[in-house]
């Protein structure tokens, strides 16, 4: 079995405005890397558009109508400060998340061993009814309830260790106990969310890391929480929320870590995946704005995935 990588063109065409911390380079920096001998053994394949079924599974008919029609022919238009879209922003963003969709339903049927989606927008910010943080459709939750709806897996966690807490993938989460949420983030930082306090039904985990905080903290924060809190809910499939934002060259947030440690704690999810689900995982790009961190820190959790 092998690592099966989904991406689609379309996500280089996202173009949220010069100067914009969430730019294609992000993009072509992590398929660069993955493009490199040592990932010779990767299977590519191309992403789908989302279905508005699944969409819907996460977000309002109404919020999904909204973000299509506010689409510019040229230009762009801001949904929030932080949050643009441009003429070609709608097509990124239903493939971002029909990637996870597609990687799913690819995992379900036995022809990859796990699978990273090389998408952009990200989407774990992305709420019910809003847009924000750079994110327009939840790309990692929409996954995680097609996983259910779609195959049948009743018990479905998602883990985050993107820098920012994943607000709208808590949202998302919170009142379902059949649905995890395992989350280190740097504390208090955007988007204000993620305290230890909101646990949800008991299937919420939270882990504030202060700034400054590095390898030692973070590893604590999984070995002591995030990894037996997840080993317990004993997960029918997994997810995780790639954010390399909480590397020590990324200029959005104050964490230390190293490439070493998305390697790390790659390999001790996957350990709980292989005992738990037959090792099925689905990861999905989320934050990373220093792009030689980015690519760097991609490639190390990539090849972990591989190794799994």
């Amino acid at each position: 079995m092998t690592t099966l990588v989904f991406t689609h063109p379309a996500c280089l065409e996202h173009d949220p405005g010069p100067g914009h911390p969430e730019s294609r380079a992000r993009l072509e920096a992590v398929l660069k890397a993955l493009r490199a001998p040592p990932f010779a053994a990767l299977e590519w394949r191309e992403a789908r558009r989302a279905s508005e079924t699944e969409l819907e599974r996460v977000h309002s008919a109404d919020y999904i109508a909204a973000i299509m029609r506010a689409i510019p022919e040229i230009g762009r238009v801001h949904l929030d400060l932080d949050t643009a879209i441009s003429p070609r922003s709608g097509e990124a963003a239903l493939r971002a998340a029909g990637a996870v969709c597609g990687a799913v339903d690819a995992l379900a049927a036995g022809e990859g061993s796990n699978a990273f989606c090389a998408v952009r927008p990200p989407g774990h910010h992305a709420e019910r009814d809003r847009a924000m943080g750079f994110c327009l459709f939840n790309n990692v939750a929409i996954g995680a309830l097609h996983a259910r709806a779609a195959h049948g897996y009743a018990r479905v966690a998602v883990v985050d260790f993107d820098v920012h807490h994943g607000n709208g993938t808590q949202e998302s989460f919170a009142a379902d106990p059949g649905l995890f949420y395992g989350s280190t983030h740097q504390y208090p930082a955007y988007p204000g969310t993620g305290a230890a306090r909101e646990r949800g039904v008991g299937n919420i985990v939270n882990v504030p890391l202060e700034a400054g905080a590095g390898s030692a903290e973070f590893r604590a924060a999984m070995s002591g929480t995030v990894l037996p809190a997840l080993a317990d809910f004993a997960p029918d499939f997994v997810l995780i929320s790639a954010g390399f934002d909480a590397h020590a060259g990324d200029p959005l947030a104050s964490l230390e870590l190293v490439e070493d440690d998305y390697a790390w704690v790659t390999a001790e999810v996957a350990g709980i995946a292989k005992a738990s689900c037959g090792g099925r995982i689905v990861s999905a790009l989320e934050g990373g704005y220093d792009i030689r961190a980015l690519a760097a820190s991609t490639a190390a959790h990539v090849a972990a995935l591989m190794r799994a």
